[in-house]
């Protein structure tokens, strides 16, 4: 009988300890990122690994992202024989400040006005291997 009352004791502690972990966790806050156009207008953008070095492509859209820039695609670079040496932002439609957005987001970046009306996209952005973003800590 001690058995089942050590059994019952033990699942009774389990389940006060996630409730208490569940509560304690409801005191922070989460960490919001800015919405797309709310803190101005909204800049539409693909990122294009240029650079040859894997990955580049995802951690420029977590940095635009959370600098409010809508990154609606992102991959490597279709038809690039060589690498690209430095980071470019081709602006595909509207004024060439959005260019100064992106630049300002990813530390790097020439920006070229090179309008093309068959992409729906205010920018291409081109990583380059002059790209290197700071390391983050992921919780």
């Amino acid at each position: 009988m001690s058995v089942g009352r050590s059994d019952r004791r033990t699942v009774g502690l389990r389940l006060l300890l996630a409730f208490a972990a569940v509560a304690c966790h409801g005191d922070r806050e989460p960490q919001a990122f800015p919405i797309p156009g709310d803190a101005g207008d909204r800049i539409i953008v693909e990122v294009l690994n240029a650079s040859g070095k894997p990955g580049l492509a995802r951690v420029g859209t977590r940095l635009l992202r959370q600098a409010g820039i809508d990154v609606v695609s992102f991959g490597n670079a279709p038809g690039m024989g060589l690498p690209l040496d430095s980071t470019r932002i081709l602006i595909r439609r509207g004024p060439a400040s959005v260019g100064a957005r992106i630049r300002k987001a990813l530390d790097v970046g020439t920006v070229i006005v090179r309008p093309d009306s068959t992409r729906l996209l205010d920018a291409s952005v081109l990583l380059g291997s002059d790209f290197r973003p700071r390391a983050e800590l992921h919780p």
